[in-house]
């Protein structure tokens, strides 16, 4: 026992996240990056094997990211991805004991979402120029991210045929490999319809590769990726005059919170968003303070 090298250990535990877990590529670059950290931590004290890591070398560990002013959400990530790592080497009998098992994550408070008001949704889709080539297809992006919640990832990953125009839904392959399907509102159908038929085709034909199922291509007809779309809001919200820092997540905030806002069933939006858990959606159920100002004033009877 402990005698394997820690890269190999570090591989077959992404193996084990890739195949038994269905993790994303995103939560396992994460997982080796904090693991690294740790084994370079590891060598910083003459140590090379896991089975050979102690509760006191943790506790040391945890004290210099504190030290280093790392935040809270940071060294819980890390506890959490060392954590598991090495309940799955205990598990594979290649170390004794979970040294992680009795540390504790830093406490994080839960920042609300942050998310646009209706007007300032329309102040955004009002700025777009619908003769344009690369404005039919940003319109499209953000319409389908703001209809229906997807993640970034998710909507890089969309092909053509994902996209149900005769029921008007999109077909979504989620984190862990969860699959789902969203309906899609008549805004972000026509704005779609409108970039397969006349912006696509532009993009495609500057492809070298030719032909491909990718749904959103960026300018040389290759496949965006989730910087390009990131980029593109940015740029978005700048032509709209909006005073905001706005990401493609916080369109998905913006999704959840107007649909709850409106009415909606917070199970219905847990299954729209892919949530596992609804410990997950209940944060979007806080409304904004115009709205509560309106129940109030209009329910009150001292109002």
């Amino acid at each position: 026992m402990g005698n394997t090298s820690t890269s190999k250990l570090i591989d077959d535990f992404v193996f084990y996240l890739q195949v038994e877990k269905n993790c994303s590529k995103h939560t396992i670059d994460n997982y080796v990056f904090d693991i690294n950290d740790f084994v370079k931590h590891m060598k910083d004290n003459h140590l090379d094997k896991f089975s050979s890591v102690s509760y006191l070398l943790v506790r040391n560990y945890l004290t210099a990211l504190h030290e280093q002013k790392y935040a809270r959400t940071s060294i819980a990530r890390k506890i959490s991805a060392l954590r598991s790592l090495f309940r799955f080497l205990l598990r594979e009998g290649k170390v004794n004991e979970n040294p992680f098992a009795a540390s504790y994550s830093p406490k994080v408070g839960k920042r609300l979402p942050t998310f646009m008001y209706e007007n300032e949704i329309e102040q955004l889709f009002s700025s777009f120029n619908e003769n344009n080539v690369l404005d039919q297809r940003d319109k499209a992006i953000i319409e389908l991210l703001y209809s229906s919640g997807l993640r970034v990832s998710e909507c890089c990953k969309l092909k053509i045929d994902d996209i149900d125009f005769t029921i008007g839904t999109v077909f979504v392959l989620g984190k862990g490999r969860k699959e789902r399907y969203v309906p899609i509102g008549s805004y972000a159908l026509d704005a779609l319809q409108n970039y397969l038929e006349n912006s696509r085709p532009q993009l495609l034909s500057k492809s070298k590769a030719g032909p491909h199922p990718t749904l959103f291509l960026n300018f040389r007809g290759g496949p965006l990726t989730d910087r390009s779309i990131r980029e593109i809001l940015k740029k978005r919200i700048e032509k709209a005059s909006l005073t905001m820092h706005v990401s493609p997540h916080m369109l998905r905030h913006t999704f959840a919170t107007h649909l709850l806002n409106n009415g909606a069933d917070l199970r219905v939006v847990q299954e729209l968003l892919g949530h596992s858990h609804l410990s997950s959606t209940q944060i979007y159920t806080h409304v904004t303070k115009d709205r509560l100002k309106d129940v109030y004033m209009k329910h009150h009877p001292r109002a």
